[in-house]
């Protein structure tokens, strides 16, 4: 929540500044007939921060979740719709790590902690709303639905935390929603975005033993994240 926060104060911060520049009355408009193309592509990369939201089945000291920073790249396909909507696919890569620390499990440093590093195949479908253009500056709204294949889940290994296995499942479908900034500059347009993402189905796969203390308590384990994304077209 706190990152969410820091993000948000960035965009108050960052709008007035693009004011300065992208909403002169005197401004040229750059490339004036670029959102009038049927299709249009292009790129993106940036990063990201992933959490889990857990449900409990009985009241136990919470799993705690250590998160760090990670990186997002993909491609970019835009299909206009009209002035204010477009239709984009966003297929891409997906990294992040996190740790989890089992605050009730006596014993080893190993034994309390497990690490996850996944790698993801993600593939949003996604709805853009946009304001009507104010010279070379545009605020958007974007939602939709993705899925991801997790190439690092585990799914399928035998082992599992009786041998330091923690198994995930491979294929998880999320809700998006964010808002950002097209800025049309004179060669290419320009789209900072943050975009909150929210798992919509069940990640974990139980351990063998029923009663095993890194998942019996666990009813749902669901990832959520925030990317910041940088789009060239």
């Amino acid at each position: 929540m706190r990152k969410i926060i820091v993000y948000l104060v960035f965009f108050i911060w960052f709008i007035p500044n693009l004011q300065a520049q992208f909403l002169s009355r005197e401004r040229i408009l750059n490339d004036e007939n670029f959102d009038k193309k049927p299709w249009s592509f292009g790129y993106y990369f940036g990063i990201n921060r992933y959490d889990f939201n857990f449900d409990y089945k009985e009241q136990r000291p919470d799993i705690f979740v250590e998160q760090s920073y990670g990186f997002n790249v993909g491609l970019l396909v835009n299909k206009r719709i009209n002035e204010y909507l477009d239709l984009r696919l966003e297929p891409g890569l997906v990294y992040n790590g996190r740790n989890l620390y089992y605050q009730d499990i006596a014993g080893e440093e190993n034994d309390r902690l497990r690490e996850l590093n996944s790698t993801y195949i993600h593939i949003p479908l996604l709805v853009k709303f946009s304001t009507k253009r104010l010279n070379n500056f545009k605020p958007f709204v974007v939602g939709g639905l993705s899925y991801s294949y997790n190439l690092s889940s585990n799914e399928n290994n035998p082992d599992d935390n009786s041998a330091g296995q923690f198994r995930m499942k491979d294929n998880t479908f999320y809700y998006e929603v964010g808002f950002g900034i097209d800025l049309y500059l004179p060669y290419f347009k320009f789209s900072p975005s943050i975009r909150g993402v929210f798992a919509l189905t069940d990640e974990l796969v139980p351990d063998e033993n029923s009663n095993s203390v890194y998942t019996s308590n666990i009813e749902v384990m669901q990832s959520r994240g925030i990317f910041l994304n940088f789009t060239f077209q």
